[in-house]
């Protein structure tokens, strides 16, 4: 709702007292503390979860004989059949209810009367949204990882058919050394490996339930928690009572992972600009993934990658706010944390988005390997190769090398030509033990296939490496090509 321009807000009559807080308030509450109270607006995104919840409290409370089976029969067809409301949207949504878990329960009373009334038996909703929301967020994680997996596989088969394709590696945004397309591409399968490994990290440690907790107390009813933790495919009930309604460091922690794996994303999308700039036209992207302008006929704007470039702030910003939430809580619970699950959401989202459009555009873009094989001796890239040959070769120390290749560099660069252009007589006025066999390091593709180090740019190590990779992704493997 709107707050601008209202008039001074009332409070509610005792007719209109919130059914949800019993005898305690006779009143019910102001418009405006309505409108800051209720989540429903974004929490009914948790029903999935909260029903999955309230199920297996309900199996739990009927197993150690809280609940009569006949009740946790009721609320069991009661929960399946909310649930098809929801899922078919014909359910009504309460903002008086405030949030998701309340709404759902109303309505199990509504259709079962006395039974879903005991639902709530020795739990609060402190720690039925500490569960909810670690549910959620393991399966966002579950999501998240297929989708890294599905962009990972794509870059491996890009970078195995281009593994002896060169082009000008770069530091400092200047040409640097020759590598291949590939090696350059499987870089990104590395980072995103490492992503992987976070969120699964992230899963392992939130995979703790915090049912039975109650508000932060614990509960006087002999409730067992293994069994609930067990059926929600939890590895344990959390430890501590007070601790398990307060963290939210799982979405922290989740949300600082979807960070770093947005920035990574993001220098995959800087780098598909600066490729498809003309000075560079090193890819093409097809209209799939382009637009054009609405005054100059003839561009071809990388819109999509931009857009995952600037994405990385929403999610930081995410990451920041919630972290700003978290930062002055006393124990336990408290209002604030209402906040935590609109920037996860949101980062989920933007998140998810991102990946589906680097995955597009890795197996969209046509790689213009001409114009990288063209570049890559651009710059006297192969400079190190003359030291390494010196060093090699004349048994010179590195150092002095560096220092006589500088000066053949110099020599080259005042003619304007290239190192394979200067005589043998001139390198040799710079180093007299330099042969004629110096020129057959001097190649963009000699240079490439020296690289043999594991790791390396060598064609050959970029096509062992994409087919491990790609093995490895097709048997589950999260982190490791060798794993």
């Amino acid at each position: 709702m709107s707050l601008t321009n209202q008039p001074p807000a009332q409070t509610a009559t005792t007719a209109n007292a919130n059914a949800q807080w019993g005898g305690r308030f006779a009143g019910g509450p102001s418009d405006i503390m309505q409108a800051i109270n209720a989540s429903i607006s974004f929490d009914k995104a948790l029903w999935k979860q909260d029903i999955a919840g309230s199920l297996a409290h309900a199996a739990m409370l009927a197993h150690v004989g809280i609940i009569s089976k006949d009740d946790e029969a009721a609320i069991r067809a009661g929960l399946n059949e909310i649930g098809s409301e929801i899922a078919a949207g014909s359910f009504t949504f309460s903002e008086a209810l405030e949030d998701i878990h309340m709404n759902i329960e109303a309505r199990l009373s509504e259709r079962v009367g006395e039974a879903g009334k005991r639902l709530h038996t020795a739990r609060s909703r402190n720690d039925q949204v500490a569960t909810d929301f670690r549910l959620w967020v393991r399966d966002a994680i579950d999501g998240l990882d297929q989708q890294v997996a599905s962009l990972m596989r794509a870059l491996a088969l890009r970078a195995r058919e281009h593994a002896a394709d060169p082009m000008p590696g770069f530091t400092h945004l200047q040409t640097a050394q020759p590598v291949t397309f590939g090696h350059h591409l499987m870089a990104y399968v590395e980072m995103l490996a490492r992503d992987r490994g976070r969120l699964a990290d992230t899963r392992r440690r939130l995979n703790e339930c915090p049912l039975g907790s109650a508000a932060l107390a614990g509960t006087s009813f002999p409730i067992d928690r293994k069994m609930t933790a067990a059926l929600l495919h939890f590895e344990r009930p959390t430890a501590n009572s007070l601790d398990a309604v307060s963290d939210r460091d799982f979405a922290v922690e989740y949300l600082s992972a979807l960070s770093i794996l947005a920035m990574h994303l993001s220098r995959m999308a800087e780098e598909i600009v600066i490729w498809c700039s003309s000075p560079f036209s090193f890819i093409r992207l097809s209209d799939a993934f382009t637009t054009g302008s609405s005054i100059m006929p003839q561009k071809r704007n990388p819109d999509a990658a931009e857009l995952v470039r600037a994405k990385t702030g929403r999610i930081n910003g995410s990451l920041v706010g919630l972290l700003t939430v978290m930062k002055g809580l006393p124990l336990a619970y408290a209002k604030d944390m209402q906040e935590d699950k609109e920037p996860v959401f949101a980062a989920t989202d933007a998140a998810a988005l991102c990946l589906a459009a680097c995955d597009g555009m890795v197996r969209d873009m046509t790689a213009n390997t001409q114009q990288m094989r063209a570049l890559a001796g651009s710059g006297y890239s192969t400079a190190t190769d003359i030291a390494d040959w010196l060093v090699r070769v004349l048994k010179v120390p590195f150092r002095t090398a560096h220092h006589v290749t500088g000066r053949l560099v110099a020599r080259a660069e005042a003619q304007n030509i290239g190192l394979a252009e200067l005589t043998l007589a001139e390198m040799q006025a710079e180093e007299p033990g330099i042969t004629q066999d110096i020129y057959s390091v001097l190649s963009v593709d000699a240079s490439i296939a020296s690289r043999t180090s594991e790791g390396g740019t060598a064609a050959t190590n970029v096509q062992a490496q994409a087919t491990r990779w790609l093995e490895a992704l097709t048997s589950g493997t999260h982190t490791t090509a060798e794993g």
